[in-house]
């Protein structure tokens, strides 16, 4: 298999990659990034000197710059995790970037697919798109549950999502879709919850919690979901769409509770703010379709607690790898920061 992977210096892809390579190291990995504030080439640096492993600059939404990768290095098969992803960036920050990248550039990813006869295509996306659950609601997210987006970065990629489905209807692409639930583990850029709160502790600060922080999510390791992709690149049906959960519905003010545990630290830690517009109450995930081809997570719900000790000891290990991103970008987040707190401003100052 020579697998193109987009977005491979990513959270998520960076986890899949290391995966990829150490699962079929007969494999040709091709990863290809445009390298925006949340992608690091430095994650892969010790595969640099893989022969199997090969990096390649570019954009999802540019067509040509992948028509010449995938006839380069004659590739089989496409996985795509490139997208805009932070749901507070899609709120406040503008919403163009996450059209152009998470509807337009899947739309690209899949005429390249097409143009080059790829044998397969997996689109991973999120559950978000299925909207919300109530937090009594006795209901999960199957993939007969109709997307019905309720921000903007879901919206987007949601859009991705439909485009998938009306290339294989129409064209007969042999695309997959996956939506997947919250993912924690190494390598996460520190915006994000997990790694956000971490850092905010190491530095004596406290964290923030939106609303009441009863919103409940459904967490899957990284490596978890990286391996259930693996699985769908070699036994998944094309033209169909497969959720990846492993059953741990967590609320936000849970996990914070235990992020604090772990690092020794007290309730007196956290700080109630302004809830976010649209933030949806509850995802829950129903795994039964792919879980029936074979693939269970090694960090189930018994397993949570675990999965997230190791991952705080392993920024707590990688402060310097934190460090540089937060340097190397740091206009663009003092930027969005700024944005941010103008906006929760201006709608603390309208509801008052």
């Amino acid at each position: 298999m020579n697998l193109l992977v987009c977005g491979g210096a990513g959270f998520i892809g960076t986890n899949f990659v290391k995966h990829m390579l150490s699962a079929h190291p007969d494999y040709q990995i091709v990863n290809y990034d445009k390298l925006t504030y949340a992608g690091n080439k430095e994650n892969l640096k010790e595969q640099e000197g893989n022969p199997h492993y090969v990096f390649e600059h570019g954009d999802i939404t540019d067509l040509d710059r992948l028509n010449e990768v995938i006839k380069k290095h004659k590739i089989t098969h496409v996985i795509n995790f490139a997208a805009e992803t932070h749901v507070d960036r899609s709120i406040h920050g503008g919403t163009k970037e996450f059209v152009l990248t998470n509807t337009l550039g899947v739309q690209m990813v899949l005429d390249a697919v097409r143009f080059n006869e790829i044998e397969r295509f997996i689109n991973v996306s999120t559950d978000e798109v299925y909207g919300s659950l109530g937090l009594d609601e006795n209901r999960l997210f199957t993939e007969s549950t109709p997307i019905w987006p309720n921000m903007p970065y879901a919206a987007a990629k949601a859009g991705g999502d439909l485009m998938c489905n009306a290339y294989w209807v129409t064209h007969k692409v042999p695309v997959i879709v996956t939506h997947c639930s919250n993912n924690y583990g190494p390598y996460q850029f520190p915006e994000k919850l997990i790694p956000f709160f971490v850092f905010k502790l190491l530095k004596g600060e406290k964290v923030p919690v939106y609303g009441d922080g009863l919103n409940v999510r459904d967490w899957i390791h990284a490596v978890d979901h990286g391996k259930a992709l693996d699985l769908l690149l070699h036994k998944g049906n094309v033209g169909e769409v497969y959720n990846i959960g492993s059953d741990n519905e967590r609320s936000n003010i849970e996990v914070t509770k235990m992020i604090l545990s772990i690092m020794g630290f007290g309730e007196e830690r956290i700080e109630y703010i302004q809830d976010r517009p649209g933030h949806d109450r509850r995802y829950a995930i129903d795994a039964t379709k792919i879980m029936s081809l074979g693939w269970k997570p090694d960090y189930p719900r018994e397993r949570f607690e675990n999965g997230l000790r190791e991952t705080i000891e392993w920024y707590k290990s990688n402060t310097e790898w934190v460090e540089h991103i937060w340097n190397r970008k740091k206009d663009e987040m003092n930027t969005f920061q700024e944005n941010l707190e103008r906006s929760q401003t201006q709608q603390k100052s309208a509801t008052e």
